[in-house]
């Protein structure tokens, strides 16, 4: 056991849902360090933003095969998670269609609503894009099988730090504030996750007989949003050839981490 691990099982007991709720704090730490960069690199080049979420949704997508598709698919069979990404999918797709939000490139999504102001549809839309990452987490823990859900948690840990800084960076483009208001504004986005996560470790520790469906969820949901709402961002602004060599990198980052860690 590594000294990783060893940390986990001291802090948590070796308790599924309390190694959940910690993963949880972790990435949403680590979204934090990436918002708060804002604060000493003001105004990092659109080019460099594209390719840093491209680096994410390669983390993302190689992810959603290693930690979640296959486990999913070792644990329970083809159907279980295959319905899993189904439902995902799905889920996701609902969401982004009823609720009133605002991205940065693509702009406004969801019912009409005329209610709420800028700055919360901008934040809804991130933590609409937050939620299949912290529930990631949460199944990977609530699965018991602690490498690869520390392994997860590294990988969404690394992409929350360009995603964090970009949500800030996409806060000041779209006229939100000052610069720690903007920080704010990306730290606040990313809270969501640590509920979800401490949710998915939960449902699955309870319920093992969900736990390929909750895998096959998390994975759906995520591909989802690399699909839908990351690459159509990364690729608005001319800047898609960078875009695709960060993708292409965060996937060779991902699958090192899978291999290194085991």
């Amino acid at each position: 056991m590594g000294l990783t691990e060893l940390l986990f099982v001291k802090m948590t007991g070796g308790n599924p849902i309390l190694q959940g709720l910690l993963g949880g704090i972790v990435i949403t730490l680590m979204n934090t360090f990436g918002a708060l960069v804002v604060l000493v690199w003001h105004k990092p080049s659109e080019r460099f933003l594209d390719a840093s979420l491209g680096f994410a949704a390669g983390v993302m997508l190689t992810a959603s095969f290693t930690s979640l598709i296959l486990p999913g698919i070792e644990r329970g069979g083809f159907i279980p998670t295959f319905i899993g990404i189904i439902l995902g999918a799905l889920a996701l797709d609902l969401a982004d269609h009823l609720i009133p939000h605002s991205h940065a490139v693509l702009g406004y999504e969801g019912l009409a609503q005329t209610r709420l102001r800028a700055v919360w549809l901008f934040i809804i839309a991130i933590t609409i894009h937050n939620m299949p990452e912290g529930l990631a987490v949460g199944v990977g823990f609530g699965s018991g099988d602690l490498p690869n859900a520390l392994k997860l948690m590294l990988a969404i840990g690394i992409q929350n730090i360009p995603e964090g800084l970009a949500v800030s960076v996409s806060a000041l483009s779209a006229g939100l504030g000052a610069h720690f208001y903007a920080c704010f504004v990306g730290v606040r986005a990313g809270l969501v996750e640590i509920p979800l996560a401490l949710l998915g470790a939960w449902a699955v520790h309870i319920a093992q007989p969900i736990l390929p469906y909750a895998m096959g969820f998390a994975a759906g949901a995520m591909l989802y949003v690399i699909s839908d709402e990351i690459v159509p961002e990364t690729h608005r602004k001319g800047h898609e050839r960078w875009a695709t060599f960060g993708t292409i990198l965060g996937v060779m980052v991902m699958l090192y981490l899978d291999v290194a860690l085991g």
